[in-house]
């Protein structure tokens, strides 16, 4: 395949979302708008990739720098219009051989084959390729006037004439060209339209003059969506999330309720595996086999093992490193803990900082104490230990291979192996006294009344 060039524009301001957040960092699935862009544009091989960004944007290109160090990024100072955008990169431009494809950074829902579309045409012999598509409401976008399968022009809605209005083929957010007929034309075009800026879509009629092929391919409309504020974020989100749903359906992942789950973009989850509704998993996911993640639990920077079952309302935060056959309940955080096979901690407890060995039991209500106000300390329960139920391990702790702590314990001190702990105050009975506290207690409640 031919040299592959690929600039993404990325200038806008993106007013509309009323956000202190450049529009382009907001995420779709976990993942920013620009960073479903640059994947797509990395999964089909660019040989140079090139960002076009606006001045003192240090939040977008430190990002861009973090994902896609290879990219050379290039700043508009001023805003006259996409091919004015695309000049900031001649530097790069002139200078590389093949094929440029030129993409806009506001499309979230790219798909790779969507650049194959253009590429395809490119490498069978077309000069240049506009990816088009049928949206259901054509107006503002620019149309695509064609003849067979030639591109003849791009015709912006706002300077359009009624006929041309009637067009429903509508230019997508890929354009792509032989690298000379870049470097011969964009310097050319002019901003002689209702908005008085460069057009990219004006180098098909300057190429069609200098004798070369354009043509054009179709995307689905879905593809394509551009996200210019919250609303088209939203729907965005909702795209691509039944994507990832339909993914791990045919992956053999059973969604009880498939709409109540939300994925990440990163997430894995192998097959037989049984999610009940409205469970949220964020980025950093790995569930293996036969897990089972019952209703109301968010999870996030998590590994959960084979036949593992968590929730229902259970929340697991980074860390959370789940073996085979462990139970995690109702109501039971775990962060940053490595919980071993068949260890179970069901229902209504805090577990942080902390390696749980096989086969432990704990009991509702336990917390590990893993911070003292300035520093994080580890809690260890070895195999087969026992922790009886609203008891507080105060770490740094070990609590010893199948040791037994009593209920109601504070535990502030290491428990040897086979070691019962027992840390409360003594009970004290006084008999009678719950009528005499009544008696005192109705007493008080008389003289108010009065």
């Amino acid at each position: 395949m031919s040299e592959l060039t690929i600039i993404i524009l990325a200038a806008g301001d993106g007013t509309r979302m009323k956000s202190a957040t450049p529009k382009l960092l907001h995420q779709i699935g976990g993942l920013p708008i620009i960073g479903h862009v640059i994947r797509a544009a990395q999964n089909v091989g660019a040989d140079n990739l090139a960002i076009i960004t606006s001045p003192n944007n240090n939040q977008l290109t430190d990002y861009i720098s973090s994902i896609a160090r290879e990219a050379q990024i290039f700043t508009q100072n001023e805003r006259k219009g996409t091919a004015h955008a695309v000049l900031m990169a001649k530097k790069l431009f002139t200078r590389v051989n093949g094929n440029i494809l030129i993409v806009y950074g506001d499309h979230p829902l790219l798909r790779e084959e969507n650049f194959r579309i253009i590429i395809n045409l490119l490498e069978g012999g077309k000069d240049g390729a506009i990816l088009g598509f049928y949206p259901p409401d054509a107006s503002g976008y620019g149309r695509l006037v064609t003849d067979g399968d030639k591109l003849l022009n791009i015709i912006e809605h706002k300077d359009a004439n009624e006929e041309q209005r009637k067009i429903d083929l509508c230019n997508g957010c890929i354009l792509g060209f032989k690298a000379q007929i870049l470097q011969q034309t964009i310097e050319k075009i002019d901003n002689n339209n209702v908005q008085n800026e460069y057009y990219l879509g004006d180098l098909v009629p300057l190429a069609n003059q200098l004798g070369y092929n354009i043509s054009y391919g179709i995307a689905d409309y879905e593809d394509v969506l551009g996200v210019n504020d919250r609303a088209q974020l939203s729907i965005a989100e909702k795209i691509y999330q039944n994507r990832l749903r339909k993914k791990f359906m045919n992956l053999g992942v059973s969604l009880l309720d498939a709409a109540t789950v939300y994925f990440s973009y990163d997430s894995e989850i192998e097959n037989d595996v049984i999610i009940e509704p409205n469970v949220f998993i964020g980025k950093g996911v790995k569930i293996r086999n036969g897990a089972i993640i019952r209703a109301f639990s968010h999870i996030e920077g998590a590994t959960i093992g084979k036949n593992t079952v968590v929730g229902p309302f259970a929340r697991l935060r980074p860390g959370a490193q789940l073996a085979d056959k462990v139970r995690i309940g109702n109501f039971v955080e775990v962060k940053q803990a490595n919980i071993k096979s068949g260890a179970k901690i069901n229902h209504l407890s805090y577990i942080g900082d902390a390696n749980i060995g096989e086969e432990v039991n704990i009991g509702a209500g336990t917390i590990t104490c893993n911070y003292d106000g300035v520093n994080k300390s580890i809690t260890n329960i070895e195999k087969g230990a026992f922790i009886g139920s609203n008891s507080s391990l105060v770490a740094p702790i070990t609590i010893g291979e199948n040791s037994y702590i009593a209920s109601g314990s504070v535990i502030n001190e290491n428990v040897p192996k086979d070691a019962l702990a027992i840390s409360r105050q003594k009970q004290v009975n006084k008999p009678q006294y719950a009528n005499k506290l009544r008696a005192i207690a109705k007493s008080r409640k008389n003289r108010k009344a009065d």
